[in-house]
């Protein structure tokens, strides 16, 4: 098959790495792999490992953008495409356009996935309009039900995001230098209860709850230490410094770091003693959470979205209710004395072997269907 990928550019962020990570899989198995977006540092990356970019910028939300309906109508006749995967709104919207504009047996599959809990309205509604409409998590598939009910529910097929249990294996410990440089700046987490609450400082990621529970421990006894692994967008820097205050209020002065941006998520999730998710709202897959359950390490997370998807099946003592504060100390308390673990294995629903198969079968059951 001859599969293009429509997104707003190639720089980072989820949606761009498992575009990424398809189109390897794709070319692997011998597809052609394109890709349209307005570019960007991965276009490199894309291009090494077999894939084709395409320039176009399908990423302003202007009237600018509208010529880019044509562009896109004559690259699809030009190439011929069996699938095009829009995976965002604006590029949904310009695809869908130049793909109507196409006398209908020579239109190839639309293929849409939905990738978060979009405002709903008519302009997140181009999202659904897939000849298939892949949904992230089942959180997401109970949300396009919920709140598009003309969308038939046999268009909709879960396929979520997946890790590669190679990069994270069960049980990994960083090399001597790493763990020597990590201690050496950080001399203060020794001997601590160390809890750490990676993602971007925002105030939905539930930085204030987790100052809380840090401050709950503490007062029981019980020596917690926090991480805060994550860069600061520049407009959220009133609330980085609303999050330090709180630290100040309930004397962790020095006992939560603030690590700001790090490539090393791994090794730091890895010296930790638990990993949290306290996001305020649902996540509609939540990536940094598989990777610390795939590391074997314990997450103790809000229940709801899809992370609680992950952890049913791999750590469902894990599972906290929303914004229950006092819950989160309680279990982070029984878990300081008899620390659990996430099950152990690499068969579970959240491979990245899984996500690649269940997306190509995805492309393969469309093309099929126009067939018959």
């Amino acid at each position: 098959m001859k599969i293009i990928q429509v997104l707003p550019e190639l720089n980072s962020g989820g949606v761009e790495r498992g575009t990424l990570e398809l189109s390897r899989f794709l070319v692997a198995q011998g597809h052609e792999s394109l890709v349209i977006s307005n570019g960007g540092r991965l276009v490199s990356t894309l291009e090494a490992e077999g894939g084709t970019h395409i320039t176009l910028p399908v990423h302003r939300k202007s009237l600018r953008s509208l010529p880019q309906i044509l562009k896109l109508r004559s690259v699809f006749q030009d190439l011929q495409p069996d699938i095009v995967h829009v995976r965002s709104r604006l590029p949904a919207w310009l695809t869908w356009l130049a793909w109507q504009g196409l006398r209908p047996d020579r239109r190839p599959r639309l293929i849409s996935t939905v990738h978060g809990f979009y405002s709903v309205n008519r302009y997140s509604r181009i999202m659904t309009q897939g000849d298939e409409v892949i949904c992230v998590s089942r959180s997401i598939r109970d949300y396009v039900l919920e709140n598009y009910p003309g969308v038939p529910e046999s268009r909709l097929r879960i396929v979520h995001r997946g890790v590669d249990p190679a990069e994270l294996p069960y049980g990994y410990q960083p090399d001597a230098a790493w763990r020597q440089k990590w201690e050496a700046d950080y001399p203060q987490l020794a001997g601590r209860y160390v809890l750490t609450l990676p993602g971007r400082m925002t105030r939905l990621k539930g930085h204030l709850d987790f100052v809380k529970v840090l401050g709950n421990l503490n007062r029981v006894g019980i020596p917690a230490s926090g991480l805060v692994v994550g860069d600061v967008h520049p407009k959220k820097r009133e609330f980085e410094q609303e999050v330090r205050d709180a630290v100040h209020s309930v004397g962790l002065d020095g006992a939560v770091v603030f690590t700001g941006h790090r490539s090393d998520v791994r090794e730091i999730m890895a010296v930790s003693d638990v990993v949290l998710s306290c996001s305020t709202q649902p996540e509609s897959f939540g990536r940094v959470t598989l990777e610390a359950l795939s590391l074997g390490k314990p997450v103790a997370a809000y229940d709801h979205g899809g992370v609680t998807e992950q952890l049913e099946e791999l750590m469902p003592e894990g599972r906290v209710p929303v914004g229950d504060t006092d819950a989160l100390t309680d279990l982070l308390r029984d878990w300081y004395t008899s620390r659990p673990s996430p099950r152990q294995t690499t068969d579970h629903s959240f491979t990245l072997d899984r996500f690649w198969k269940g997306t190509l079968s995805v492309y393969e059951n469309a093309v099929q269907r126009r067939a018959a």
